[in-house]
């Protein structure tokens, strides 16, 4: 299924840029713009400083003066609007129109999602023509989103409806020290406890056990011993200078 994202006359040129980073997180990398104000939006410095290595997404961006040439091969159309336009399509929210579209026996070969202009929105008879008008939920009494931001979460909609992707491998497991360094780690810290006379040897009382069992509790791994032992090391050696 083809995937298109179609931004009619944006004026701003780093949203341009915005919107093929986001774009590129998800996975997708069709672009059209319908008569942007710049004509040179691809290749002003805001667009590709915005577009943050994006690069490959705004090098096939096409630029348009119409929106059929944009629609060209997209059989499913879906306005962006907040208000419900009288006569228009329906007003769903994008979870719930992608699930239903999905499901449909024979799905549409080509998906276009139009975007209006930052300033007015999409024209009436953009929306009009769409086969729906999805509607992002947000804050009843604020529902303002910048253009990149709005394009970023429809994305992502669309993305987790098709499959979405795997998330990144888990880190491998860590390796536990051992009863034996664990000792040989007490042995070196009650040393540098004893040389900076915060432990008295004379009257130890419980402090190693229970040192003991705390570290047995942490579970620490074979580095985070090197480390301690590094700390115990360093203690050994102020205090040893401290009484030269």
């Amino acid at each position: 299924m083809r995937t298109r994202f179609v931004l009619i006359q944006t004026s701003h040129a780093g949203n341009v840029g915005g919107v093929a980073r986001a774009l590129k997180v998800m996975g997708f990398d069709d672009l059209v713009l319908v008569q942007p104000r710049w004509a040179n939006v691809l290749r002003r410095e805001e667009t590709i400083q915005r577009a943050s290595g994006a690069n490959d997404v705004l090098a096939k961006t096409r630029v348009v003066d119409t929106l059929d040439e944009a629609l060209d091969g997209m059989t499913h159309l879906c306005a962006t609007a907040m208000t419900p336009r009288d006569f228009g399509p329906p007003t769903l929210a994008p979870r719930e129109h992608f699930q239903t579209l999905l499901a449909t026996p024979e799905p549409p070969e080509g998906v276009a999602f139009l975007f209006g202009s930052e300033r007015f929105g999409m024209r009436n008879e953009d929306v009009y023509r769409s086969h729906a008008a999805l509607s992002i939920p947000t804050a009843p009494d604020f529902g303002s989103l910048n253009l990149a931001a709005a394009v970023q979460l429809i994305a992502y909609d669309w993305r987790e409806a098709l499959g979405g992707f795997a998330p990144p491998p888990a880190a491998p497991p860590r390796q536990q020290a051992d009863a034996q360094a664990i000792g040989g780690m007490l042995t070196h810290l009650e040393q540098a406890l004893v040389a900076v006379d915060f432990l008295d040897p004379a009257a130890p009382k419980k402090l190693m056990p229970r040192l003991n069992q705390l570290f047995n509790r942490a579970a620490p791994s074979e580095e985070e011993i090197h480390i301690l032992r590094g700390v115990a090391k360093a203690m050994l050696q102020v205090a040893d200078k401290a009484r030269r």
